[in-house]
């Protein structure tokens, strides 16, 4: 690369660095100054998280990045989330004695290394070295964890359509409280259902989504499409670890369909130790489970109603 080029690269990644400056840096934040997110008591320094997006942008021309619509703003987030999912499945693998070979972790790498069909930009297009092999060793992980829940999981909802975010957050509610009012609204077959048992074998990318990781009563609302209106809204009424399961279902599933269900997994876990973002990047929505910003929250869950 000839020096006007390479001053050329400097000179894009040096602006962009700037645009997100007020994002990732300054004082204030969770628990202490100069803290990007707080995970279960342990701290992420905000410098390490401005290190990875440096790191990140210096990998891609900024003009290409832009026609993606990848922001400086929304690589930080992205890289906040994955300091909490890494923190997250550290924790796990201990408690439950996961441990990854460094084979494991090149044949993970060898199946990222597939080009994209659609020619989209993934995760590992931001990283490499050291931190791309922390990165596959944690989708190893969650594929362990994916592995170990899958068998017996299985819930049993009641279901309800909503029109609008307003329609959904009163329905949610009705729900929760339960009672004569939330049995009309499953009872009506145009706009509700109840007593769909699903299991997670049979249905991996419903056991990918939230209800399936929620207690007994909570209630969950999402936009099942975000380029259409409706709304999705579920009562979980029973969740089972031990219902009997298919094994040709179980042996059907993919390393990425374990994958997601461990890490959707990590939605209990977040519950049981806490996460504090740094308000600089967001909020960490429950629904999509990453950092976003405060008014890009794609649902909402309801805890069970108190007895």
């Amino acid at each position: 690369m000839s020096d006007v080029r390479m001053r050329m690269r400097v000179g894009r990644v040096a602006a962009a660095v700037v645009v997100v400056a007020a994002v990732v840096s300054g004082c204030g934040g969770p628990g202490q100054a100069g803290t990007a997110v707080v995970v279960g008591g342990q701290a992420v320094p905000l410098e390490r998280v401005q290190s990875q997006l440096d790191a990140a942008l210096s990998m891609h021309d900024q003009a290409e990045l832009a026609a993606r619509q990848v922001t400086p703003a929304r690589l930080a987030r992205d890289i906040v989330t994955r300091e909490v999912m890494h923190g997250l499945l550290a924790r796990r693998a201990a408690e439950e004695g996961i441990s990854v070979a460094e084979p494991q972790i090149d044949a993970q790498l060898a199946l990222l290394a597939q080009p994209d069909p659609n020619g989209r930009l993934g995760v590992e297009d931001f990283l490499q070295g050291q931190e791309l092999r922390d990165w596959a060793r944690d989708q190893v992980i969650a594929a362990q964890l994916g592995q170990r829940l899958v068998p017996g999981l299985q819930v049993t909802v009641d279901l309800v359509a909503a029109t609008s975010r307003e329609d959904a957050q009163a329905k949610s509610e009705v729900l929760a409280r339960g009672g004569p009012e939330a049995d009309a609204l499953t009872a009506n077959p145009q706009t509700g259902r109840s007593g769909l048992t699903v299991q997670a074998a049979a249905s991996p990318g419903d056991a990918a989504s939230p209800a399936f990781w929620v207690p007994t009563g909570s209630v969950v609302a999402y936009q099942a499409d975000p380029r259409q209106n409706g709304w999705l809204i579920l009562r979980v009424t029973d969740r089972r670890t031990d219902a009997p399961t298919d094994p040709a279902a179980l042996s059907s599933l993919s390393q990425a369909e374990f994958v997601a269900i461990g890490l959707r997994s990590l939605q209990q876990t977040i519950d049981e130790v806490g996460v504090e973002i740094n308000p600089r990047y967001g909020v960490m929505d429950p629904i999509q489970l990453r950092v976003v910003g405060e008014d890009e929250q794609a649902g909402m869950i309801l805890p069970p109603a108190a007895a």
